[in-house]
């Protein structure tokens, strides 16, 4: 599928110097500080500065992951720009489970697959972000959960989960539960505030990896669920130690149907990462009427040194 929102009609296959070469020839709207005038929502995301993936048919609309960069290469963000119509027109669970092998039979693809992830079934997408050289995030794995998922009670309502990941495909790919973690994940690669699934045969989630989720969100203590960020962990070396490797917002689709303006969000931080790299220190969900569309974003990137032995 040819995305939209690609400017030459087809993938962007621009190298990085060349694209930014671009963005620093579009005028003194930008500067080298970063985006001014370009930022707000009713422009966002901005347009000279932005560089798109390939959309993947969701609903009765399109997604599309893009990458946001200053001219001097520094992120500002990676996100996904979801149109309001792939709210709607979306596969049930009883579709998921009967007519899956016909139409949803590749996550790679356009119409992703179906899948049986968290004993629930899942829409599930493996979508490459543009221009990642500058952070460790590589690609998005997103999904439609529409019977939710575990634990039930809290988040088994229809939801999104749009995952930032920072391994290649192939290795998450590789990751099959659940199942019980054969690692340690050290004190210092837990973001604040949050906790292990006490289930430990279930920590570990096929095509993800492990949940860290903080116990204080509404829905863990007789709330609503409606926007929850989780981290994820894995151990991408076998050297058994896990390190962080995706941060997750989980989106209901109720919360997305009815949200306006921007909700933007901290995202807890360890006190270390393993390998050194600009991390997202903050999430937000824009609503962006101009587009009839939303978009989920990791932004506010910091550079950490990561863990020195």
């Amino acid at each position: 599928m040819t995305s939209k929102y690609t400017r030459d009609g087809g993938r962007f296959h621009t190298g990085r110097r060349r694209f930014i070469r671009t963005v620093a020839a579009t005028g003194a709207a930008i500067g080298l500080g970063g985006l001014t005038t370009a930022d707000t929502d009713e422009g966002f995301p901005p347009t000279d500065s932005t560089v798109w993936g390939r959309s993947v048919s969701l609903g009765n609309g399109e997604a599309t992951p893009f990458t946001t960069v200053t001219p001097s290469g520094i992120p500002k963000y990676h996100g996904l720009l979801m149109e309001r119509a792939a709210l709607e027109g979306l596969p049930s669970t009883d579709a998921l489970a009967t007519t899956g092998e016909d139409e949803y039979t590749d996550k790679y693809g356009p119409n992703g697959e179906s899948t049986n992830i968290h004993h629930k079934w899942s829409l599930e997408f493996f979508v490459p972000f543009p221009e990642t050289d500058a952070t460790p995030v590589t690609f998005l794995g997103l999904n439609w959960n529409p019977g939710g998922h575990p634990p039930d009670g809290v988040w088994t309502v229809p939801h999104f989960d749009v995952h930032f990941h920072m391994l290649p495909t192939e290795t998450v790919d590789a990751i099959t539960g659940p199942a019980a973690p054969t690692y340690d994940l050290l004190a210092r690669y837990v973001p604040e505030g949050y906790a292990r699934n006490p289930t430990v045969d279930e920590r570990v989630i096929t095509d993800m990896g492990e949940h860290l989720v903080d116990p204080t969100v509404p829905e863990m203590n007789g709330g609503t669920f409606t926007n929850t960020l989780i981290w994820g962990a894995t151990d991408p070396d076998g050297d058994g130690t896990a390190e962080l490797t995706f941060v997750e917002p989980m989106l209901t689709r109720a919360y997305l149907r009815e949200h306006s303006g921007t909700d933007r969000r901290a995202i807890a931080q360890p006190d270390t990462y393993a390998r050194a790299g600009r991390y997202p220190t903050a999430y937000a969900v824009r609503d962006l009427p101009g587009r009839d569309a939303i978009a989920v974003t990791i932004e506010n990137f910091k550079q950490f040194k990561g863990y020195s032995w």
